[in-house]
């Protein structure tokens, strides 16, 4: 009686188990409690119901969790999270990190807001660069060394607009909602109605979105021809299969 293929050969030696990675998750949990760190900073400084306001708070949130789960996957020899919301956040801290200091801390934007920027301090000072610097530059540095290549699919970049187009929302309905002498009424000076109006907001969402999906299919382009992390272990070796007759 024939033996069932599925019987014959067992499945660890066909699909390698996934191992403990101490770097991983010490690099991640460092990653995400820079993110916590961050948060808690701007809570203690702040109103935190203004706080909770922000797109930046909203990403390292997701940060924070994100990658604490990683790091608690890699640790216990979990599979990885879904590549929809590890690339998805990685988009959004990208876009973090990119509007902060190409757009915000900018003099030469139109949006420049340097001045402001400029006149933090002490532990506000700490926060801001965890939040806009450190977060965005070490879950990029997750994503392309700690990470195998190939899981990210091209309608992931899509389906990523859906974080910025529910802040956007929100942004609209809390600012019609406040009065109009709150000073944080607007959350970021682009999507300041009293300003630009309805319509000029809605072309810099646009122009924003655009740029997200640009930039989410940048990185799906890049998840499919980085290189691959050569495994360790847990693999027949090539040249011990050739013994075998």
């Amino acid at each position: 009686m024939l033996t069932p293929p599925s019987a014959a050969v067992p499945a660890s030696a066909v699909m390698s188990p996934v191992g403990r990675r101490p770097w991983a998750a010490a690099f991640r949990a460092l990653i995400a409690a820079s993110a916590a760190t961050g948060l808690v900073i701007e809570c203690a400084y702040g109103n935190v119901l203004v706080v909770l306001s922000f797109f930046t708070i909203w990403t390292n949130i997701l940060v924070a969790v994100v990658l604490g789960l990683g790091a608690v996957r890699a640790w216990t020899r979990r599979p990885p999270l879904s590549a929809l919301w590890t690339g998805g956040t990685l988009l959004c801290i990208a876009v973090v990190g990119l509007v902060f200091h190409l757009v915000l801390d900018n003099e030469a934007s139109e949006f420049n807001a340097a001045a402001e920027i400029a006149r933090l301090s002490g532990a506000k000072a700490v926060s801001n660069q965890l939040l806009h610097t450190v977060t965005p530059i070490g879950t990029a540095l997750d994503f392309l060394l700690l990470t195998a290549p190939g899981a990210l699919r091209w309608r992931h970049a899509a389906q990523w607009l859906a974080a910025p187009g529910l802040y956007f929302a929100f942004a609209l309905v809390r600012g019609a909602l406040l009065s109009p002498d709150a000073p944080t009424r607007y959350t970021y000076p682009f999507l300041d109605v009293t300003v630009h109006g309805y319509g000029g907001v809605l072309v810099n969402a646009v122009v924003l979105g655009a740029a997200f999906y640009v930039l989410g299919l940048a990185i799906v382009g890049l998840d499919r021809i980085r290189p691959a992390p050569r495994p360790r272990g847990y693999r027949i070796s090539s040249e011990r299969a050739r013994g075998l007759k």
